[in-house]
């Protein structure tokens, strides 16, 4: 059995000290697991799941505590403090994540969040972190197709929209024309796949295509209308986040779906919202 560095592991309480338990790490000898982490109750013979990383004198020390990234992964972490030889960011531990100068894309400021990517060092075999990125990121064709769910990483800002990891594994990119709702660096949210192009960069977008049909959202918006006495506080001139936040849609959905209500006589518009033409007891 080897130990992976970086990552969780499953490992046996071998025996108790005074100052924590001692867990076999097979051929990287026995790990100490600190007292402050132990688990009540835990005895010797129990298996634990716990976060293996190495402590400032560069032992081999295990934790219960989950980090914010894990070797492998990629993550927004602040900065905590800066010296001659780089930064280090706050991943959730009692050691900070050391991010060489030669890694940063620009000098990291303490205070401020950069997306990173962990691994461990082909030298010191210590776990460090890039904010170099596009290097970690597949270049592989993904294995998606137009409407598959995915889990993404808001990365960064472009001309075009925001850059987002993929499922800590692709680039895709929101375009601002199809963005309804604030967005920022470090946001971890659901996300669709609009389209795979032939030269393997993705498309993507917040809303699952389909929805986007005039008559189904229609449907829904009559319903909901109807649910809430007959009439709502929302109109074409309401915050775009604020219709996605009650409907899911973009506000361009809603306002094909308003207008669609409205040429069939079925809503009445009106300056703090919207109407039924006809009361629900008629």
């Amino acid at each position: 059995m080897s130990i992976e560095l970086g990552r969780f592991n499953t490992l046996k309480v071998v025996k108790e000290v005074e100052f924590g338990m001692y867990l076999d790490g097979g051929e990287d000898g026995e790990i100490l697991l600190p007292l402050r982490y132990v688990p009540e109750g835990c005895q010797p013979g129990d298996e634990l799941n716990v976060f293996i990383y190495l402590d400032s004198e560069e032992r081999l020390v295990a934790t219960t505590l989950t980090p914010l990234v894990q070797v492998g992964e990629f993550a927004c972490l602040e900065v905590a403090w800066v010296n001659e030889y780089g930064a280090f960011l706050n991943w959730g531990l009692m050691k900070d994540l050391f991010v060489p100068f030669r890694e940063q894309k620009m000098k990291m400021q303490v205070g401020n969040k950069y997306v990173i990517y962990a691994h461990l060092d082909d030298e010191s075999y210590r776990i460090v972190a890039s904010a170099k990125v596009d290097r970690y990121l597949s270049k592989e064709t993904a294995p998606y197709e137009a409407g598959d769910e995915v889990n993404i990483l808001i990365w960064q800002k472009t001309d075009l929209g925001f850059k987002a990891i993929i499922e800590n594994k692709y680039s895709g990119l929101l375009y601002d024309s199809e963005i309804f709702q604030s967005l920022r660096t470090g946001d971890r949210l659901k996300a669709f796949i609009k389209q795979v192009r032939e030269d393997g960069k993705i498309d993507l977008v917040l809303q699952k295509p389909g929805f986007e049909k005039v008559d189904d959202f229609s449907k829904v918006l009559l319903q909901y209308i109807k649910d809430n006495g007959g009439r709502i506080y929302l109109n074409d001139k309401s915050p775009a986040d604020e219709i996605y936040s009650t409907f899911g849609v973009s506000k361009k959905t809603f306002k094909k779906g308003v207008g669609d209500l409205y040429k069939r006589h079925l809503i009445l518009l009106q300056e703090d919202g919207i109407m039924l033409a006809k009361p629900l007891n008629s």
